[in-house]
Formats: structure tokens, C-alpha cells, sequence
């Protein structure tokens, strides 16, 4: 009798174990059916040099962040260059923008921000939406986010519209706008590559004529930019950035027009990244770096900048 009763137990003690084998088997998933995973840090911060790129802030955090741009190292235009420059301490006495922002995230993938600039005193709101994410398996090969800045310019109405025929004051005419769409991919874990079609547009120009072929400035302004990211070690990175402006009134026009190119090397350093980057450009906001870039490398006319970020968990 008692070895029955053994034999019983036994039996609906290895029933069970294989009918828990068997339920854990339905809801255990398939490695095959999981969805590929998002490519995170294709950048380290949220811009490259003058660039936007696609990273966003995330949920509930905040992005403080300075950006400096001194004056040009050198000028060799000038009569007495080497001197200008000496006197200026080869730029750092001068300042030709500050940009002070903040950036919170609502979403891990939407971002809105607002800033104050010295250049032409403006004060931005933005919005940054990355709606696709490269995905490991290539299904989704590239990261795309779109970019919005609407710029108001605080200044007096009397330098407003110094050089003109002055018109009737008009609110509309401080504002100027840029939107991009940023599209990057993560190519390895030492390598990202971005580009930007650009849209600008100002309420507000003044009537201006490029002598050389009889095109006059126009509102609006179209530009692809191209930048990258190159990891040199853990925490160092070279990061560049190029605009390339379409743009019959800037090209060969006797006031010279350059397209904005930035050179920087990214350093992280525990709680923040630090950027210290070159450019021709003297603005840092988009709207104004692209129609306003009158320097150029090739005579020395380059800016010493960096950015500091911060980021805050809220």
C-alpha cells in the first residue's frame, strides 16, 4: 500500500513538472520575433559644431547650454594683421555671439527649447521631433528628426531698419524662422554621418543688389548641410559641420559671402560634454549663421568657440 502511494506521488510530481515545462514554452517569446533594437548615441550631445543633430533630450530632463564664438583669430585682409590680431589677443577679447538655452525634453523623442543670442539681440523658441530611429537590424537605416526655430529680434527699430527707406513699423518684421530635417545613421561605434536640408526665411531684408550678376537678397534662403562624428578615444571625439547655401545673391558677390564651415573636438567630462570648435561664422543661430557668414577660412578669419552643456534630471 505504501509503495503505491509512493509511486502516485511520483507520478503527479512529474506530471506537473512537465506541464510547467510545457506552459513556460507557449509564453517564453522567440528571440527571432523581438524587435530590433533602437541605435542609441549617434551623437553625444545635441549638436555637432553650428549643426542641429538628431538627438533630442530626454523625457523629463533639462539641457542647459552655453555657446561662445570670439572674434576672428586673424585677418589677412588687413594692412597690419599680426598686429590687429596680437592686439586682440588673436580674437579673445572680442565676442561676435553668445548663446545661452535651455532645452526640455517631453518625450524622449520631442524636445522644446528657448535661447537669447547677442547677435542682432535674438530671442529663439524651438522644436525638435526625432520621429524614426535607426534600428540595429537596418530595417530602419536611418535616424530622422525635424528641426523648427522661430527667432525675434529685440533690437531698437531705429537700427531695425538703419539703411533703408524706412517703412512702416511692423512687429512681424523681427521675426525669422528656420527648419531643417535632420537625417543621420550610426555606421559603427566610432563613426556618424548627418545631413541637413535647410529652409530659412526672414519677414524682413533689406533691399540689397550683388553688382556682379544682378541678383538681389531674397527672404528666403534653401542650404544642405553635411556633418559627421569621429571617436578618437572614450571620451574625445572630432566633430565637423559644412552649409552649402543656394544662393544666387551670395555667390560671387563683392560684399563676399562664404558658406559656414566648423571644425571641434568633443570632450566628456563626467557630468557634462565640452566642446571646443573653429568656424567662419560669427551667429550662432541658424537663421542668422547662414545669411550672414561673411568670413572665410582661406584668409584666416576663423572664430574660436565652445559650447558647454548640462543636463538636468527633473
Amino acid at each position: 500500500m505504501i509503495k503505491k502511494i509512493i509511486i502516485c506521488l511520483a507520478s503527479l510530481v512529474s506530471f506537473n513538472s512537465f506541464a510547467q515545462d510545457d506552459l513556460l514554452d507557449l509564453v517564453k517569446e522567440d528571440p527571432k520575433n523581438e524587435p530590433a533594437k533602437k541605435v542609441y548615441a549617434t551623437f553625444k550631445t545635441t549638436k555637432i559644431v553650428n549643426a542641429q543633430n538628431i538627438e533630442t533630450v530626454k523625457k523629463r530632463n533639462l539641457d542647459f547650454r552655453v555657446t561662445h564664438r570670439f572674434g576672428n583669430i586673424y585677418n589677412s585682409s588687413s594692412p597690419n594683421a599680426l598686429n590687429e590680431a596680437a592686439h586682440s589677443g588673436f580674437g579673445l577679447d572680442n565676442s561676435t555671439d553668445i548663446r545661452t538655452s535651455f532645452d526640455y525634453g517631453i518625450t524622449d523623442e520631442l524636445t522644446i527649447g528657448i535661447g537669447r543670442s547677442k547677435y542682432r539681440e535674438m530671442n529663439d523658441a524651438t522644436i525638435k521631433w526625432r520621429f524614426l530611429t535607426q534600428r540595429e537590424d537596418n530595417k530602419i537605416p536611418v535616424s530622422v528628426c525635424f528641426y523648427g526655430n522661430l527667432g525675434y529680434t529685440s533690437m531698437t527699430t531705429d537700427n531695425l531698419y538703419a539703411g533703408t527707406i524706412r517703412p512702416k513699423t511692423n512687429e512681424a518684421h523681427r521675426v525669422q524662422y528656420a527648419s531643417q530635417l535632420l537625417i543621420a545613421r550610426k555606421f559603427n561605434s566610432w563613426l556618424s554621418l548627418q545631413i541637413m536640408p535647410t529652409y530659412i526665411h526672414r519677414n524682413f531684408i533689406k533691399q540689397q543688389l550683388n553688382t556682379n550678376n544682378g541678383k538681389e537678397d531674397q527672404n528666403s534662403l534653401l542650404s544642405l548641410g553635411i556633418g559627421g562624428r569621429l571617436k578618437m578615444s572614450k571620451r574625445m571625439a572630432l566633430v565637423v559641420d559644412y552649409f552649402y547655401n543656394f544662393s544666387e545673391y551670395q555667390t560671387n558677390n563683392p560684399n563676399a559671402y562664404y558658406n559656414p564651415l566648423g571644425v571641434g573636438l568633443e570632450i566628456e567630462t563626467g557630468g557634462h560634454v565640452f566642446h571646443i570648435n573653429y568656424t567662419n561664422g560669427a551667429a550662432i543661430l541658424e537663421s542668422s549663421l547662414l545669411t550672414s557668414t561673411q568670413d572665410t577660412w582661406t584668409k584666416g578669419q576663423i572664430k574660436l568657440g565652445f559650447n558647454i552643456s548640462r543636463w538636468f534630471a527633473l
